[in-house]
């Protein structure tokens, strides 16, 4: 499992430590306003994600990071490299969420720039993609300072999806 540092971050690997932060992160609204319909995540749903997510690790190599900030040791969000949908069969996404004290720093894009850098020096990735509900106009913004281009509307998790892509720069 690996770790990655930006100026003001590190993203450790999720693993059970990261239980009480990852909860109080996934039960806010408004962190969740776009993400599991809306829905705060339950104990049951926080628990059964830590433990795909290090099954994630211990299969690919990657999955979701827990961003801690270094000037507090806090626990501020999530990002991840996964397969969208969470099938291997389809191409890798690059995600995150912030608590909501965190919002507007540029925490999402330091931690995705990092994640993006990892998929295509390490993991060797070729193309990654970011999707959002299509009325996120925050993650929609730090895709487009990734770089990334729009390709559409498409249908991930279940729901409609602004979807952008990134191929590994030549």
């Amino acid at each position: 499992m690996t770790t990655l540092k930006t100026a003001r971050l590190t993203l450790e690997p999720v693993t059970e430590q990261h239980y009480a932060g990852l909860r109080q992160l996934n039960t806010d609204p408004a962190v969740m306003r776009f993400l599991n319909g809306g829905l705060p995540e339950t104990e049951e749903a926080t628990r059964a994600m830590i433990a795909r997510v290090m099954a994630a690790w211990a299969a690919w190599g990657y999955s979701w990071w827990a961003l801690i900030a270094d000037d507090t040791g806090e626990l501020i969000g999530a990002a991840c490299l996964q397969h969208l949908d969470r099938d291997a069969s389809k191409p890798r996404e690059i995600g995150w969420r912030l608590g909501r004290n965190c919002w507007g720093k540029g925490y999402a894009t330091e931690a995705a720039r990092a994640i993006v850098e990892f998929a295509f020096e390490v993991v060797g990735a070729d193309v990654l993609y970011a999707v959002a509900n299509p009325d996120n106009a925050a993650s929609i913004k730090v895709m487009e300072r990734l770089g990334m281009r729009y390709v559409g509307i498409e249908t991930f998790y279940d729901q409609p999806c602004a979807t952008y892509r990134l191929d590994r720069p030549a």
